[in-house]
């Protein structure tokens, strides 16, 4: 990886502009190792059950080798305020959008995996700019995006400890360096679970929070759930009579969830075996684009010609970078490194909303939105997006960030 930073004399609390710029030697080394790829015979079924079809994984090497360009996506990086600060000995990457408006809402927005900053490109202007958008400007907000450590352009750690608490008190430790003493925390995937632990952190930084992944289930439940992978014990049949139909069927999206999780415990538990993904740009890719039911099937979708929500340029942007950056396996310890529960709820008191997509993992009740989050602000359910929301559906999301965050503002 090239990138320029300044090469002054600085502090470890000093803020030092970055730039994407990688050498065409790198593209091309990328072309090389694509058009190398040694090919499994196809999968013996005739859907998804067996994980990504071999069809999908041929047609996006072929839009990788031949058609595909990074410059366009790095361009677009270049386009926003990229810094690099380092905290508690690590290099953190981040953009930082300043609004317009001065009285604009800060707001840092925490990616997941296979996530990066790619995904919240597309809501930058909307949120900064909403005048330009269609929207008030009492509806902006200034915008921290930062990559976590080991994904993108962040360091990579070298020694155990960079877990979502250490993160989360890093994220808080950033948006204090960068002058704001209140502000507004939102995330999906390992960004929900990061942004519930900013709230117990510092609920006196946190003017309120906003998650499309929320922690809400009952502990108990929570437990029920997720010793029973294989399905030997029935787990569906142990839970409490009194759930509503609802509350039940969450349940069974996470009694699913938790069957096809493979590639969640492997990253957990054996993350330095997974050195394909620095050797293979085709296994990188398809490890990562293989994270859920739905989200795999917008994929196919995608590269079979026919996109709804994502594109192929959507979809490679964002494993190139991953690519580029080597940063496959590092990515990965995020998995190992957590002791805490995705799900469960963790007892968050400050301000809260809550946006349900109806194909993300599981759909969150209301009930247990209350439950989870003493102070809820907002509850909606949405009528279409799943787990990659900003990613996905960047106008609906944009529209719960207004909504949700309305009656916070000064």
């Amino acid at each position: 990886m090239a990138a320029k930073t300044q090469t002054l004399t600085r502090t470890t609390t000093d803020v030092r502009p970055f730039r994407v710029e990688f050498p065409e030697s790198d593209l091309e080394a990328l072309r090389a190792r694509i058009a190398a790829t040694r090919w499994p015979e196809k999968q013996t079924v005739d859907d998804q059950s067996q994980g990504v079809p071999l069809e999908t994984s041929q047609a996006l090497a072929r839009y990788w080798e031949k058609e595909y360009d990074w410059r366009k996506v790095e361009a677009r990086l270049n386009s926003v305020p990229n810094f690099m600060t380092e905290i508690d000995g690590l290099d953190i990457h981040f953009l930082h959008i300043r609004s317009k408006h001065d009285d604009a809402l800060p707001l840092i927005v925490t990616h997941g995996w296979p996530g990066s900053i790619i995904e919240q490109l597309k809501i930058v202007g909307p949120l900064t700019d909403p005048t330009a958008h269609g929207a008030d400007a009492s509806d902006a907000f200034h915008l921290v995006i930062p990559s976590l450590p080991g994904f993108g352009f962040s360091g990579q750690p070298t020694e155990p400890g960079w877990g979502p608490e250490r993160i989360a008190s890093a994220w808080i430790e950033l948006m204090s360096r960068l002058g704001y003493s209140r502000f507004a925390a939102q995330g999906g995937d390992w960004g929900a679970l990061i942004t519930d632990v900013m709230a117990l952190q510092a609920p006196e930084k946190l003017i309120g929070i906003h998650t499309n992944m929320p922690g809400v289930v009952p502990p108990e439940i929570d437990t029920l759930l997720q010793s029973d992978i294989t399905g030997a014990g029935n787990a569906l049949a142990e839970l409490p009579a009194d759930l509503s139909a609802e509350e039940r069927r969450t349940c069974e999206q996470l009694n699913f969830f938790w069957k096809h999780s493979a590639y969640a415990l492997m990253m957990g538990t054996r993350p330095e075996t997974l050195t394909g993904f620095a050797d293979s740009p085709i296994a990188l890719a398809s490890y990562m684009i293989d994270h859920d039911a739905a989200s795999l099937d917008l994929i196919c979708q995608a590269f079979a010609g026919k996109p709804v929500g994502l594109t192929r340029d959507d979809v490679l942007d964002n494993v190139t970078l991953f690519w580029l950056t080597n940063t496959g396996v590092s990515a990965a310890r995020i998995y190992w490194e957590n002791k805490l529960s995705f799900f469960a709820a963790k007892g968050v008191s400050v301000p809260a909303a809550v946006s349900v997509f109806p194909n993300e993992m599981y759909e969150t009740p209301r009930s247990w939105a209350e439950q989870a989050y003493a102070n809820l602000i907002h509850y909606n359910k949405l009528d279409r997006g799943g787990h990659f929301a900003a990613w996905e559906q960047p106008e609906l999301l944009t529209g719960e960030l207004r909504t949700a965050f309305r009656s916070l503002r000064q």
